[in-house]
């Protein structure tokens, strides 16, 4: 009796890894889904290199602090380009790499949390999917973070009642959008620019470094999850666009809890002047 009841443990146990096996990092476990990627530590070489072999393009490498520990190499690739192109999603067509040498780890963002989040109703399942085989063919052996929200409520997410949406984003400028890419792109020498993305239509997204007191926030509440930076904004229709702060801030830190949201208080505002800078 007891080898029949130890057969069946054994059974069932293999069942369950075999089962869990069938996952591939990133994809939907139990309604969830992390919101970043985990894997081995590599330099920003070795990185880009990977990147650049599953058929992506490099667009910006960005050191966030003075150290050099913390680096995020901004990707696109034409499905991500084409997931952007839609109407106020310009926001989507870009992923990150987070290059942590004080964690000894990279981080890459999940296209399966961040896309679900941005395009919404426009959310393409087969097109997300290839995009994250894509990233688990650059980097072998990608584990889940700790990281994770509901599939479902990432549509409509927002931090808390009175907090913004999605669609709720910052007007940072106004005019013509070759005459507010031209003004990114004077302003401090052209410096504060890491990248232009041209999704088409006259619509382009800009990669922004805010000012460096700004993005200090990121030590406050942890270093892990600063992918977020730098910071993006969206031209579109004779306006320039970021997303909430207080949005983008606690949806790539969805373990946030209200104290800690409370210590970069000044934060959300800091970022809209920043980039509010480049287009007076």
């Amino acid at each position: 009796m007891r080898s029949l009841i130890k057969l069946v443990i054994t059974a069932l146990a293999a069942i369950s890894l075999a089962s869990s096996s069938l996952f591939a990092a990133g994809e939907v476990k139990d309604g969830k889904v992390s919101t970043y990627l985990i894997g081995a530590f590599q330099d920003k070489a070795a990185v880009q290199t990977a990147l650049k072999g599953a058929g992506f393009e490099v667009l910006a490498v960005h050191q966030i602090d003075q150290t050099g520990d913390l680096t995020t190499i901004v990707f696109t690739c034409p499905t991500l380009k084409k997931l952007g192109s839609k109407p106020e999603k310009g926001f989507a067509s870009v992923m990150r790499v987070l290059v942590n040498k004080a964690d000894k780890q990279i981080s890459v963002t999940n296209p399966i949390y961040f896309e679900k989040a941005f395009l919404q109703k426009s959310y393409d399942e087969a097109a997300v999917a290839k995009v994250l085989g894509k990233i688990n063919q650059a980097f072998a052996g990608l584990k889940d973070s700790s990281d994770k929200m509901e599939f479902d409520d990432l549509a409509g997410y927002h931090f808390m009642m009175g907090m913004p949406y999605y669609d709720d984003m910052a007007t940072v400028g106004k005019g013509s959008n070759d005459a507010l890419l031209a003004k990114a792109n004077a302003y401090n020498g052209g410096k504060n620019v890491l990248f232009t993305l041209d999704l088409g239509a006259g619509k382009t997204l800009i990669g922004y470094k805010i000012a460096k007191k700004t993005a200090g926030f990121v030590k406050t509440i942890g270093t892990k999850n600063a992918a977020l930076l730098p910071y993006t904004v969206l031209i579109e229709d004779g306006k320039a666009k970021i997303l909430a702060a207080k949005y983008y801030i606690a949806l790539s830190y969805p373990s946030l809890k209200m104290t800690q949201f409370m210590k970069i208080a000044t934060i959300p505002g800091a970022i809209e002047d920043d980039c509010s800078k480049a287009f007076k």
